[in-house]
């Protein structure tokens, strides 16, 4: 939903991420099925997709993406030489089902140079076309861009993959590894 009863549950449920994982170091898979289990409890439910990500530095010197992935679009990365390839390992139930199902966590060690890109579904989702063409679409515009800056890749994202008849919100979270 898009209303205040929507917005007010969505802020209630990021002020547990924040105290749930700043308060921990544990696996991001264990810190958001806490949540879920609050979010069950919360007296207003509320259904919501996530992705919690926490970069760690790998025993080679590269960095390891681990990640769990709560019914949300996955991250798409896209190496230095423009070969993208979405993360779709860890994915699980959306928060707020009330289903006990473990949580699955996923890594990967993250090549040189490459980018990483999270994003909401307002960038590729749309009421003329199903879920599969605008993940395409975002895959295929991305690796185009490989060599751009980051912030003007993500202002030729936006104005290059999200469906015109789509008034959902976007955001993006984008980082590049050092080559």
């Amino acid at each position: 939903g898009h209303d205040l009863d929507a917005a007010a549950g969505m802020a209630q449920i990021c002020n547990m991420l924040r105290a749930y994982a700043g308060g921990q170091d544990e696996p991001p898979h264990a810190i958001v099925d806490r949540l879920d289990q609050a979010v069950t409890r919360m007296v207003q439910p509320v259904m919501a997709t996530m992705v919690l990500a926490r970069l760690e530095p790998g025993p080679s010197g590269r960095w390891t993406l681990r990640w769990t992935n709560a019914g949300h679009p996955p991250p798409l990365l896209v190496e230095h030489d423009g070969r993208a390839r979405y993360l779709e390992d860890g994915s699980g139930l959306l928060l707020g089902t009330g289903l006990r199902e473990p949580r699955p966590e996923a890594a990967v060690e993250l090549p040189p140079g490459s980018t990483l890109l999270l994003y909401t579904d307002g960038l590729i989702e749309s009421p003329g076309r199903i879920l599969d063409e605008g993940l395409d679409k975002l895959a295929a515009y991305a690796a185009g861009l490989v060599g751009r800056p980051l912030d003007s890749l993500c202002d030729l994202l936006l104005s290059g993959v999200r469906p015109g008849d789509n008034d959902d919100d976007v955001a993006m979270l984008v980082l590049r590894l050092p080559r």
